[in-house]
C-alpha cells in the first residue's frame, strides 16, 4: 500500500489503522492489533505504543508497520498474519492449515492440569491441528509420552514445527477418527480432543474472519449428528483408555449435553460437564 500519510508518527499510525479496520472489528480489538504489530516488528509493548504516540518513524519502521495492514483490511486473522499466537506459555505457528487456538482450549488445558493428581504416562490428542494441546500438555508433564493424531497432514507438518520450534518431543501421526478400522493407542492414561463442532449451518452466524479464513476441516460438522466426532472418538477411547484413563472435550455450549448423555450410554463414569469462564458449557470430562 501506499506510505502517503499525513505525518510519520505513531498517532498517524494507529488512525490508519482505526479507519482501514473500522468496519472489521471494535475500536479497542483494532488497537490491540495496532499494538501487537508494534511489539512483532518494532518490539515495542502497548505502554511503548501509547507513550510514544507523538514519535516520527522513519522510514524502515512505517514500512514494517504498515505491511501487516494490507492482509487484515482483506480480513485476514492477526495471527496469521504475524504467522503465529501465545498458547500456554508456548509460540505456536499457525496459518491456513490450522485452527488458530481460542482462549477457552487454554481453559481446557488448565482443568486438565489442576484436575490430574496422578501424572499421565500416555496423552493422545485427537485432531491436534497447530499441536497447541499436545505441547502443553508435554509441557507440563514432561515425563508422558505425548501423540498427536490429525486427518490433515498440512497441520501434522505444522504440529511437527512447533515441537521442535519449542524443543518438546511429541509424536504427531495421521489418523482419521471418523474411519471405522482407526485405533487410538492402547494403554492410555489420557485423550483429549477439542473437535469440529461448529455445525456446516450455524456458518454465517461467525465472524468472517473466521468464516473466510480458518481450515472448515477444523471447524466444522457435517451433516444431521452434531455430535459424531464425540461418538466417534468416545468409542475408540474406550478401547484405548486404561481403566480410571480420563477423556476430556471442548464442546459447542449447545451440545454438550448430547455428549454428556452419549458419555453416559456409552458406559463411561464420572460424566461432568463443566463451563468456562464466560459461564458457557464448554467442556466435557468423562472416566473409563
Amino acid at each position: 500500500m501506499s506510505l502517503r500519510i499525513a505525518t510519520n508518527t505513531v498517532e498517524a499510525v494507529l488512525d490508519q489503522y482505526q479507519r482501514d479496520l473500522a468496519s472489521l472489528y471494535p475500536r479497542g480489538e483494532v488497537r490491540a492489533i495496532a499494538c501487537a504489530v508494534f511489539h512483532d516488528r518494532l518490539g515495542w509493548d502497548a505502554t511503548e505504543v501509547m507513550l510514544h504516540r507523538d514519535r516520527p518513524l522513519s522510514e524502515s519502521e512505517l514500512l514494517a508497520v504498515y505491511m501487516p495492514l494490507k492482509r487484515l483490511r482483506a480480513g485476514e486473522p492477526l495471527q496469521y498474519v504475524l504467522g503465529y499466537t501465545e498458547f500456554m506459555g508456548l509460540r505456536i505457528a499457525v496459518g491456513p492449515a490450522v485452527l488458530i487456538p481460542r482462549p477457552e482450549t487454554e481453559e481446557l488445558v488448565d482443568l486438565i492440569v489442576r484436575s490430574t493428581s496422578v501424572i499421565p504416562q500416555r496423552i493422545v490428542d485427537v485432531g491436534t491441528g497447530s499441536g497447541c494441546i499436545a505441547l502443553a500438555l508435554k509441557k507440563r508433564y514432561p515425563t508422558a509420552e505425548v501423540i498427536g493424531v490429525d486427518v490433515c497432514t498440512g497441520a501434522l507438518d505444522v504440529a511437527r514445527s512447533n515441537a521442535e520450534a519449542n524443543g518438546l518431543q511429541v509424536r504427531f501421526e495421521r489418523l482419521d477418527v471418523l474411519d471405522e478400522r482407526s485405533m487410538l493407542p492402547a494403554g492410555t492414561d489420557m485423550v483429549v480432543s477439542n473437535p469440529p463442532y461448529i455445525p456446516r449451518t450455524e456458518a454465517e452466524t461467525l465472524a468472517a474472519h473466521v468464516r473466510e479464513h480458518e481450515p472448515h476441516l477444523a471447524l466444522f460438522v457435517e451433516g444431521e449428528d452434531p455430535v459424531r466426532f464425540y461418538r466417534c472418538i468416545a468409542e475408540r477411547a474406550w478401547t484405548s483408555l486404561r481403566p480410571g484413563g480420563m477423556l476430556w472435550f471442548e464442546g459447542h455450549h449447545v451440545h454438550t449435553v448430547d455428549v454428556e448423555r452419549m458419555l453416559i450410554a456409552r458406559g463411561f463414569a464420572q460424566v461432568q460437564v463443566l463451563r468456562d469462564l464466560s459461564g458457557a458449557s464448554r467442556f466435557i470430562r468423562a472416566a473409563r
